[in-house]
């Protein structure tokens, strides 16, 4: 099948964005389009109008400002990829990314795209709720700032409101020497993930953990931080009963079905992929303080 009849429209900043958004009905942002392209094209989404943000420049980077990593919402997978700053800042990034699709639609698929689109799997959403990014919205009635847990509002669902679209987000990098890994489980490379779990953490100078960061994607309509058990792991060695302990809290969360999945499986893999993540992450940030 082919879309329906639409509008195109090609601006080339961002405040001819936010005024064609504000004044056209049924319109839609096309970033990457690897995901709005099929919609459209099986006509479960049909546009009056649409809207390209391939020729706004301003709306892709990648920079430091100060402690903080910036990122634009057109920035394009592949470039965060193969990004030094990226892989400085947060390397765990690329370690998510590497299961992200497969290159060819890393090649065309965006930042801002993936967190819009806001699939339950997504794994950039899964590192954003991660790094408690800050995300910068824009509209013609100027501009607003929310936390990546604000802006995941349900299935597929985020917090833009009419005429609103994500510019881009920022969050603090985490220190140098901090572990880091990303586990998820996908019936073939390139897959959407069933369940994925990033951590991050730092050690103290006697080895102890003395901050850690879980998120996991996949469980539920949106992803989700892993609060009380990351509290927990605070002082804790980062062993074997440290990793057990907040891998049961993973197993605990409330899990949606469907008809390939159930509920019980994926609290499993929950629980299986937060103790390889956090094995891992300690091991790195051990070997990283030697």
């Amino acid at each position: 099948m082919k879309p329906a009849p639409f509008t195109y429209h090609d601006p080339t900043s961002a405040a001819e964005v936010a005024e064609l958004l504000g004044r056209l009905d049924n319109s839609r942002l096309l970033a990457g389009g690897q995901s709005l392209m099929p919609l459209m094209n099986f006509r479960y989404v049909v546009v009056d109008h649409l809207i390209d943000l391939n020729g706004v420049g301003e709306l892709a980077y990648i920079r430091r400002e100060g402690p903080r990593l910036a990122l634009g919402a057109m920035t394009r997978q592949r470039d965060l990829e193969f990004s030094p700053e990226i892989a400085a800042a947060s390397p765990i990034i690329l370690e998510a990314l590497g299961q992200v699709g497969h290159r060819q639609t890393r090649n065309r698929g965006t930042f801002g795209g993936s967190l819009c689109h806001l699939d339950p799997s997504a794994e950039l959403a899964n590192i954003a709720l991660l790094h408690d990014a800050e995300l910068e919205i824009l509209s013609r009635d100027g501009s607003r700032r929310t936390s990546m847990g604000e802006f995941a509002k349900g299935f597929m669902t985020p917090d833009l409101g009419e005429g609103e679209f994500l510019a881009g987000a920022s969050f603090a990098a985490w220190p140098q020497g901090h572990g880091w890994a990303f586990e998820e489980f996908s019936r073939r490379r390139g897959d959407f993930a069933i369940v994925a779990s990033g951590v991050l953490l730092t050690l103290d100078s006697a080895g102890a953990i003395d901050r850690a960061a879980i998120a996991l994607s996949g469980v539920g309509p949106i992803p989700v931080r892993l609060a009380e058990a990351e509290s927990a792991l605070k002082g804790q060695t980062p062993g074997h009963e440290a990793c057990r302990a907040a891998a049961i809290a993973a197993s605990r969360i409330e899990a949606m079905e469907d008809a390939q999945v159930g509920a019980k499986y994926r609290r499993h893999l929950a629980r299986i992929l937060t103790y390889r993540a956090l094995e891992r992450a300690g091991a790195r940030a051990r070997r990283l303080s030697e």
